[in-house]
């Protein structure tokens, strides 16, 4: 009895062994963790349950501010995907080793405007008026958004900043609540992707800036974490993503695919590149801040 006993046991630990290896297998082949920035929501929930329907693979999207999202693939050691708002943290993710180099792609082109309430209430018509007394601006939290970033590098570069940051009454803490300020008439203007507006154009009107006002076009970039359970099934996403399909859903809401299309809007600007937050400004920022 003492042997059947232990080849009892045994085989029950073989079947244990197994179970949970063709679990782990099942967990490879049926999920997929994307961390995606808030700029890309209204696409990429599309793009997602188009995959999840003709793929079969279930997509966890974890959406928010580019910047907080590396911070979470780093800290879960977790993703398929990462997904920013902009090169720039590609850029801090290949410095940290947090994605397989040279792995990213473009998704789509970025384009920068003034995102204003429907009829554009304040009569806001390009970026000087944004330094108006009394007008309520709001831009992205430019240390984790990647828009509020680049208004920032804009304001810097048109010699706006300061007067501008005058007029700043809160800062989003995404794409998504920056793009709520206008929505919900509480600022006069923000300075966002020109895509936002498509997101809700019953809400929300565009102000379109003029190209010496644009230093940069920025891009959506799509990359594999090191910490992918499965190359292959990211590079499937990927290829989803990039394929005709998906770039179409990208433009329904507004995104630009094409690089030519979008050098029409700022014909002398480059595209993607770095833009580091001068130090000399933080402190000012920083005080009083609040976001939304």
């Amino acid at each position: 009895m003492g042997a059947q006993k232990r080849i009892f046991f045994l085989l029950v630990l073989l079947v244990l062994v197994l179970a949970c290896g063709q679990k782990e297998m099942e967990d490879r082949k049926d999920s997929i963790t994307v961390f995606c920035g808030a700029a890309n929501k209204p696409a990429m929930e599309e793009i997602a349950a188009r995959f999840e329907q003709e793929r079969g693979i279930r997509v966890n999207m974890i959406f928010g501010a580019s910047g907080p999202l590396l911070y979470q693939i780093e800290l879960s050691r977790q993703g398929e995907i990462y997904l920013p708002g902009s090169p720039e943290y590609i850029v801090i993710a290949e410095r940290k080793k947090l994605v397989i180099e040279k792995s990213d792609r473009i998704v789509a082109y970025l384009i920068p405007a003034i995102i204003t309430p429907s009829g554009n209430p304040a009569n806001i018509q390009s970026l000087q008026d944004l330094a108006r007394p009394g007008v309520r601006i709001g831009i992205g939290n430019p240390e984790t958004v990647a828009i509020g970033l680049y208004g920032i590098e804009i304001l810097e570069k048109s010699n706006l900043l300061m007067p501008v940051l005058k007029n700043v009454v809160t800062f989003g803490g995404s794409a998504s609540k920056l793009a709520n300020l206008a929505a919900m008439n509480k600022v006069d203007a923000i300075l966002g992707w020109r895509a936002i507006h498509f997101w809700n154009p019953e809400r929300m009107d565009y102000v379109r800036l003029a190209p010496e006002d644009i230093p940069r076009i920025s891009y959506v970039p799509i990359s594999i974490p090191v910490y992918t359970k499965d190359v292959a099934l990211s590079n499937a996403f990927i290829e989803f993503v990039l394929s005709p399909r998906g770039r179409s859903v990208y433009e329904e809401y507004g995104y630009l695919t094409s690089l030519e299309d979008a050098k029409a809007f700022a014909p002398q600007a480059d595209i993607g590149g770095e833009y580091r937050l001068p130090s000399e400004y933080l402190d000012l920022i920083r005080d009083g801040w609040k976001e939304e």
